[in-house]
């Protein structure tokens, strides 16, 4: 004789309760699951010129900085990394030759990441792919719908709200210069 399942003890009724449908759940839900979907593809692509997404990140970051430098407080501010979580990759791509460390001519205190040139290589080896990739899976399907230019002046509102650091370090007159 087999025995029949029982429905967990609570109420009879199965639909969701109206906080669990609310729209801002789907709205978060649905950026998750994008932004999920994303990250997978693009970390198997990036492990195919032998860097983390984490890697790629800095290099970029650097590589579009002024001077190909950064603070290592910077890099943490327009990452989401913490300050020991930059000194880590950093340390990593230090290993392997992609980027140096600078200290500043002008406060003692600050240390620049500098991208070399053997990390501005291996960063164009993988771009392409890399542009490929957003293009197909991002970029392409917002374009065709001619959502493009509102998708990214709405994202670029959403993060300037939650991560006002987002660009700090990045350029403006306020850089200092490293030493020589």
């Amino acid at each position: 004789m087999t025995s029949q399942p029982t429905a967990p003890p609570g109420p009879s009724d199965a639909r969701p309760s109206e906080a669990a449908d609310d729209e801002r759940l789907t709205v978060m839900g649905l950026l998750a699951e994008a932004f999920g979907g994303l990250a997978t593809r693009g970390a198997a692509q990036l492990a195919e010129h032998g860097m983390a997404p984490v890697e790629f990140e800095v290099l970029l970051r650097l590589t579009r900085s002024p001077l190909g430098l950064l603070r290592m407080t910077d890099l943490s501010a327009q990452t989401s990394l913490t300050t020991s979580g930059v000194t880590r990759v950093v340390d990593r791509l230090v290993d392997r030759g992609l980027v140096t460390r600078q200290a500043c001519d002008t406060d003692r205190r600050t240390t620049y990441a500098v991208v070399t040139d053997a990390g501005r290589a291996l960063l164009e080896r993988a771009l392409p792919d890399h542009l490929a990739l957003i293009e197909q899976w991002l970029v392409g399907p917002l374009r065709a719908g001619d959502d493009l230019d509102t998708f990214v002046r709405l994202l670029r509102r959403v993060r300037d709200h939650v991560v006002p650091c987002a660009t700090a370090g990045s350029g403006g007159p306020a850089l200092p210069r490293p030493a020589d």
